[in-house]
């Protein structure tokens, strides 16, 4: 199955997204890992207030087949999350770039966004040749 990318998402190694939306950006899971994972039962996100630091982890995502850690794409602060997600997690699993983002941030450093791949240098990663 070939994957497509929101052209203004900008994606980690660890397949996280960060779209950025003015002063914020808003941070998600790309639909190729939650492709990987399969049938989603549970997401566990940090309190709003949290300061995340890139790289690191900032919860995880249950499904059927295992539990993986999700890994901060940018430094920053928690402003939102997504409660509709955490209350249905199949919104992640339906949607991952547009209903089930994950939260929003407001970035520490809105220049790090720069150091993460854009979408077709990651649709070429992961989409099978």
């Amino acid at each position: 199955m070939a994957f497509n990318f929101p052209e203004h998402f900008h994606f980690a190694d660890s397949h996280e997204y960060a779209n950025p939306l003015g002063d914020v950006v808003k941070i998600g899971i790309s639909a190729y890992a939650v492709d990987q994972l399969g049938d989603i039962v549970f997401v566990d996100l940090p309190e709003t207030g949290t300061q995340l630091i890139r790289g690191k982890s900032f919860g995880s995502v249950e499904s059927v087949k295992a539990v993986e850690d999700m890994y901060s794409p940018i430094s920053g602060e928690v402003l939102e999350i997504n409660q509709s997600v955490l209350d249905s997690p199949e919104e992640l699993q339906n949607d991952p770039h547009d209903k089930g983002w994950l939260m929003l941030l407001r970035p520490s450093d809105p220049n790090e966004i720069d150091q993460l791949m854009d979408a077709t240098t990651y649709s070429n990663k992961v989409n099978p040749k």
